[in-house]
């Protein structure tokens, strides 16, 4: 064993109360940062994971990201113009060429394209009445670009083809409605279109506003209920390469003119939520940290400070400055690493620990538990973190007590 490791372990076996208060303190650090972020990330990354899933990457939609400008803002670009009583047009919302557009798409590579019609409804069964979003479909289509056939949890996707005005029903629409499969309900839409609807599926993709408010029919059948004959007023896209769905949508939406919106973009706003939870939770486990820092601090100034006189007899034995000062470092290097190895077995338990609760929840996403997501990273974090923390601790003291002079410290004692 190294002398300075030997002299090291020493001082720590002399003050065990001490140096066992300041293991305990990084070990928690790293423990709780362990269960922390196994829970918040499995959480994030349950998430995302359904919403890639379950919604198109990129979603092509039948309006512009900024308006026209007016003829008159043209002329007068650099002038002073006032426009007041402006009349919009009335012209049919959708995609103009949206069949050209869709054969366009096509020869991306790794796009798969699946052109579709939204609409809102009112679902009447009985004395009933659920407001709803319908989307008409194209299964063909809709099968490689959604999840909706996987998500099913009754019926076919391809019976919207072979029954007359088929509709398939989120789980959430159904419950409300009081509708199962093979009821034929009255579709209602706001342009004042009535049909009789039959229910030849139901779909639970676990994110409540889907399953509550969506409903599927096909595309041709949406556009007679909306009254928007050969209208799309979406094209939605799938991609093999997640990652690349903002330039790509740019580049549409360079192309084209109509917006374009990457999965990113409409999860923006539970996706800077992700980034305020993981926040809280690095200064949280910092906090720990820096608290159990402190501990550590105040165990090497103490032990400096009892073994001043062996410091001066050392000093004039030989030992140098380095020396000197390595052997407090090591002091907090061991407190750190003891922490974090216990620490490990902390955290460990404590994902053990939550993942064998079982609970039912309802918000962005339905769980029946807490969702973890293990990983050796975050083992390997906290380690690296606690170590750090309990050496630059002791490193303060460690340098004070390298500087001190062995022959003011013996004539003082004289």
């Amino acid at each position: 064993m190294p002398l300075a490791l030997e002299f090291a372990l020493s001082h720590l076996r002399v003050r065990r109360r001490q140096t066992l208060v300041s293991v305990l303190g990084a070990a928690l650090g790293v423990g709780f940062f362990i269960g922390i972020a196994a829970m918040m990330q499995g959480f994030q990354r349950d998430f995302v994971a359904r919403v890639i899933d379950v919604q198109p990457h990129i979603t092509i939609k039948d309006e512009f990201r900024t308006p026209l400008p007016q003829p008159a803002e043209e002329a007068f670009a650099s002038g002073a113009v006032e426009l007041r009583d402006l009349k919009p047009i009335d012209e049919v919302r959708g995609i103009r060429n949206a069949r050209a557009i869709v054969d366009s798409l096509r020869e991306f590579p790794g796009v798969r394209v699946s052109p579709v019609l939204t609409g809102q409804v009112l679902l009447r069964f009985g004395a009933k009445d659920v407001a709803a979003s319908i989307t008409g479909i194209e299964p063909e289509n809709e099968r490689f670009v959604g999840t909706l056939e996987k998500d099913l949890t009754a019926g076919s996707l391809l019976a919207l083809r072979t029954a007359p005005n088929a509709i398939i029903l989120g789980q959430g629409v159904a419950d409300k409605a009081g509708v199962r499969l093979g009821d034929t309900i009255s579709a209602v839409s706001p342009e004042g279109v009535a049909l009789k609807m039959t229910v030849v599926g139901l779909f639970a993709t676990g994110i409540v506003a889907t399953d509550n408010f969506d409903t599927y029919t096909l595309l041709k059948k949406a556009q007679i209920l909306q009254n928007r004959p050969n209208v799309i007023n979406r094209i939605r896209l799938k991609l093999d390469e997640v990652t690349t769905a903002s330039d790509l949508a740019h580049r549409i939406e360079s192309r084209f003119g109509y917006r374009a919106e990457s999965w990113e973009e409409a999860s923006r706003n539970v996706l800077g939520l992700f980034v305020i939870q993981n926040g809280i939770m690095y200064s949280t486990v910092g906090a720990i940290l820096i608290v159990a820092s402190f501990g550590i601090f105040n165990v090497i100034s103490t032990v400096v400070y009892e073994k001043t006189r062996d410091i001066a007899i050392l000093k004039s034995m030989g030992f140098s400055e380095a020396d000197i000062r390595n052997i407090f470092v090591l002091e907090g290097f061991v407190v750190g690493v003891i922490g974090t190895l216990v620490g490990w077995l902390i955290g460990y338990g404590l994902i053990a620990l939550m993942g064998s609760f079982h609970f039912k929840m309802e918000g962005f996403v339905k769980v029946q538990g807490f969702i973890l997501y293990r990983t050796p990273k975050h083992y390997l974090i906290s380690g690296a973190i606690a170590t750090a923390t309990a050496t630059f601790a002791a490193w303060l003291p460690a340098r004070r007590a390298a500087r001190l002079n062995p022959v003011d410290i013996l004539r003082g004692g004289g």
